[in-house]
């Protein structure tokens, strides 16, 4: 199961889509999704002035963790996540994940839950500080 997953990262760089989307090319895929979440200027209808994320020293084994589940739940071919710490600016990518499989409506759902778990389950925290000096902390777990 884990040769399906092909690319895991937690980067202080910038992301990019053309890696995830080539980590996970597979002959046997009739259908590949990739998901991209970029860094927005508002949150709760208020201006976001700055955005940072940290992670727990843990964050790529339950990254992982999350990634086999998908892969026990799915025909998937290939799978691929990486996510940004640090500090962004508006319109960085935040999080790229990706799912190959052999039907495309696999592939929506796969990278759906893909998606979703990582932001329920994995150990990354989001540091919004808005515009009118307000702040707030979102766990991702």
């Amino acid at each position: 199961m884990s040769d399906v997953i092909r690319l895991i990262g937690i980067r202080d760089t910038p992301l990019s889509v053309d890696e995830v989307f080539n980590a996970v090319g597979d002959p046997a895929a009739g259908g590949t999704t990739v998901f991209v979440g970029t860094v927005r200027d508002h949150d709760h209808a208020q201006a976001v002035k700055a955005l940072s994320y940290s992670a727990h020293p843990t964050v790529e084994r339950e990254l992982r963790r999350v990634m086999e589940k998908v892969a026990a739940d799915f025909p998937v071919r290939a799978l691929a996540a990486v996510h940004r710490v640090g500090d962004l600016e508006i319109g960085d990518l935040a999080v790229v994940v990706a799912a190959s499989c052999p039907h495309r409506g696999e592939a929506f759902e796969a990278c759906r839950r893909l998606i979703d778990d990582l932001k329920a389950q994995v150990p990354i925290w989001k540091h919004q500080t808005f515009a009118d000096g307000g702040e707030e902390w979102v766990g991702a777990c």
